[in-house]
């Protein structure tokens, strides 16, 4: 399966002396499913599981034989496939004083926390560690082909999105960066959904680190993909983007994304101002160490045409000119 890869990090060595071209397929399918109770969505019976990327099991990946359909109204109706849980904030020594947080904007050493954060930004040196793999991921068990982007997918969350990282870390790449493609029943007006933390996006991020604590996670910040207009932000009734109350829900958005693991956060979005909320956001709920890679410029660029195919987020009138 081939996909697009562009610019960012990893401590995962490159593998050479082998004669193949793209991500080497992974050798090991260890996920593991404790099946439990049988419930019924639209007439199907399914399977409430919990998914332990840790723990092996012998045999091939298992499936439970629902189509995009059935996984989508399964969610929908509220009957959410279980991943693991947030890991627990590591605890500080005996006798350490409890203070405020420092208000500071600028943190250089979140560029620098981990071996695999500093091959991403060291300078002078090209290797895959340098890049981010962009992966589109959906509901569904399998993987489904984006029209506009041929040779590429949207990705199961529970079974390609695993095994499609693990060929990308065989060849050297350990970052990647996320982009759902949520069910239409969850889009709103407001972009709820964009701050569950059971949502696709957070359930994605905990089974990822639970298999590979040191994959370097970024995330997308922005409504269209849970928006029912298919726009950035928030839209008044005369068609005007709401600038400040989008930016209040895109901090939760950014919260719920590093309270399952994101390493970065990453606005798409465009608003004014969302930079600094977002910052501030962050580390009022303790997460300081989280990054933001921001993008300087997007508006309405026909190059994202294929990204809104993928995710089915195009606008449902109008433009991104604004």
């Amino acid at each position: 399966m081939a996909s697009s890869i562009f610019n960012a990090p990893c401590t995962v060595p490159a593998v050479k002396g082998k004669n193949y071209f793209g991500l080497k397929p992974a050798v090991n399918n260890d996920l593991r499913f404790d099946i439990g109770k049988t419930t019924s969505i639209i007439g199907c019976p399914k399977r409430v599981f919990t998914v332990r990327a840790s723990e092996k099991k012998d045999g091939p990946l298992k499936k439970l034989g629902l189509n995009d359909a059935e996984c989508e109204a399964a969610v929908v109706a509220g009957n959410v496939p279980e991943a693991p849980p947030v890991p627990p904030r590591p605890a500080a020594p005996a006798g350490t004083p409890a203070v405020p947080s420092l208000p500071l904007s600028r943190r250089p050493r979140r560029n620098r926390k981990s071996p695999a954060m500093r091959a991403s930004f060291q300078e002078t040196s090209i290797s895959p560690a340098n890049f981010v793999y962009p992966l589109f991921i959906h509901e569904g068990e399998e993987d489904t082909p984006i029209g506009a982007m041929p040779g590429c997918y949207r990705l199961g969350w529970r079974h390609g999105l695993v095994e499609e990282v693990a060929k990308a870390r065989d060849v050297g790449v350990n970052s990647i960066v996320l982009f759902p493609k949520v069910p239409d029943a969850l889009k709103s007006p407001t972009g709820d959904e964009a701050y569950n933390d059971n949502g696709l996006v957070p359930r994605a991020i905990r089974l990822l680190k639970d298999k590979y604590p040191d994959l370097v996670i970024y995330t997308d910040v922005a409504l269209d993909p849970y928006s029912s207009d298919g726009h950035d932000g928030i839209v008044r009734e005369d068609g005007v983007i709401m600038n400040d109350e989008t930016v209040y829900q895109l901090c939760k958005q950014a919260v719920s994304q590093a309270r399952a693991g994101a390493d970065v956060v990453s606005p798409s979005d465009m608003m004014d101002g969302r930079i600094r909320a977002i910052r501030k956001a962050l580390d009022a709920e303790g997460f300081q160490h989280v990054s933001i890679m921001s993008y300087t410029a997007k508006y309405a660029s026909s190059f994202y045409g294929p990204f809104r195919e993928a995710l089915e987020s195009n606008p449902r009138f109008g433009d991104k000119k604004t």
